[in-house]
């Protein structure tokens, strides 16, 4: 399978999450089960059936984040010799030309990209239009509203 790429912070957010399922939600839902179970006839106990939906989806995310976390490439932008040019894990500083508006986008990994916290994914097409450039570049993005033309203002390895 293919390494993914990952920030070292989107690591240590995967492996608390998956701490987090393992010694706090599984508990849990073993002894929501567990009582369930206590009150007899398990065909019609909703709690029980509850309580064993709840440990599927649990069980599921705890699957899917270690085989994410197995197939990560983890990388650290400080210890990256990126020569000036944007790379993954970069946070970029870009205005667009036309409507003088700033923005800062760290460049991350499909599972930590959030807009709202200034993360894009790797594969967005802002990212790809980003990645090996320098500062004081401009950078063309095919957007679904047309093409729109940005100029990198600062890159940042944080």
């Amino acid at each position: 399978m293919n390494k993914v790429p990952l920030t070292v912070t989107g690591a240590q957010k995967l492996r608390a999450e998956l701490d987090e399922l393992k010694s706090v939600v599984r508990p849990r839902i073993i002894a929501s089960i567990a009582t369930a179970r206590a009150h007899g006839d398990l065909k019609e106990n909703a709690e029980y059936h509850a309580a064993k939906e709840q440990q599927s989806f649990a069980e599921g995310r705890i699957a899917e984040i270690e085989g994410k976390l197995s197939n990560a490439q983890i990388i650290d932008v400080t210890k990256v010799d990126a020569n000036g040019r944007v790379v993954f894990g970069a946070t970029v500083e870009i205005e667009d030309i036309e409507g003088e508006r700033r923005v800062t986008y760290q460049i991350v990994g499909e599972d930590e990209a959030s807009i709202k916290e200034g993360r894009i994914s790797i594969g967005s097409p802002i990212a790809r239009a980003l990645i090996g450039k320098e500062a004081e570049d401009v950078v063309t993005v095919k957007a679904p509203g047309g093409n729109v033309d940005y100029e990198i203002i600062s890159i940042k390895y944080i």
